[in-house]
C-alpha cells in the first residue's frame, strides 16, 4: 500500500487532484465526506441538537449543515468556542474511520502485491498527524486570486468565508516536512495542465 497525502488551502483544488488519482485507480479517502456521515450518527445528532437547539434539524431529523455553519463560523469568541466544541466531537470519529479504512486496505493487500494507492484528502492533514502515515505528500498550490474566485463560487457569506479562512490559516503549514516526500501540483491554470501534473506523479509511482 502506498499512501499519498494531499496538502493545500481551501479552494486550492485538492478535490480535483484526488479525482484524477482516483481515475488512475487510487482509492480516495475523503475526510469531508466521512464528516458528513458522522453528522448523521444518532449520538452526534443528539449532541448537536442539545447544544444548538432543535432548529438545527430538518423535518426528517437530520443535521442542517448550513445551520451548523452559522453557529460555528463567525467573528465572535462564541463562534470559535462552538467550532472547537464541534471539532472535538467530529474529528475523533473521522480519524477512527480513516484508520479503519487504511487497516482494511492493508489487510486486503497482505499476501498480494500490495499495490493499492490510497489518497488521503484530509483538511489540515499535517496538523492532524496524518503526514507521518504518508509515503508521498502532494502540495496543491494555487494563485490566491484564483483560489478566491473558487471560494466565491461556493456561495458562502463573506463572514463565513473569512471565518473558515481564519480557522484554516491558524493551523496551515508545510514547514518541516521531508522534502524527499513532497511533490507539488500547480492548480492555478487550466484543468488539462493540472491533470497532466497529477499524471506525471502517478507515472512516477510505478517507475
Amino acid at each position: 500500500m502506498t499512501i499519498i497525502g494531499l496538502i493545500g488551502r481551501i479552494g486550492a483544488g485538492k478535490s480535483t487532484v484526488a479525482q484524477r488519482f482516483a481515475s488512475h485507480g487510487a482509492q480516495v479517502i475523503d475526510a469531508d465526506s466521512i464528516a458528513h456521515e458522522v453528522l448523521a450518527e444518532d449520538e452526534v445528532v443528539r449532541q448537536i441538537a442539545d447544544r444548538f437547539g432543535p432548529d438545527i434539524l430538518d423535518v426528517n431529523g437530520r443535521i442542517r449543515r448550513r445551520a451548523v455553519a452559522d453557529h460555528v463560523f463567525g467573528p465572535t469568541a462564541d463562534h470559535a468556542r462552538a467550532l472547537e466544541w464541534l471539532e472535538a466531537i467530529v474529528r475523533p470519529r473521522v480519524r477512527r474511520r480513516i484508520a479503519d479504512e487504511l487497516a482494511a486496505v492493508r489487510a486486503r493487500d497482505s499476501g498480494h502485491d500490495g499495490g493499492t494507492v490510497v489518497v488521503l484528502d484530509v483538511p489540515l492533514l499535517v496538523q492532524a498527524g496524518w503526514a507521518d502515515w504518508c509515503d508521498r505528500l502532494v502540495v496543491v498550490a494555487c494563485a490566491e486570486e484564483v483560489r478566491r474566485q473558487r471560494l466565491a463560487a461556493r456561495h458562502w457569506s463573506r463572514t463565513e468565508q473569512e471565518a473558515r479562512e481564519a480557522a484554516w490559516n491558524r493551523n496551515y503549514t508545510v514547514a518541516g516536512l521531508p522534502e524527499e516526500k513532497i511533490s507539488t501540483v500547480d492548480a492555478s491554470g487550466d484543468l488539462a495542465y493540472t491533470l497532466s501534473q497529477v499524471d506525471r506523479i502517478w507515472s512516477g509511482l510505478s517507475g
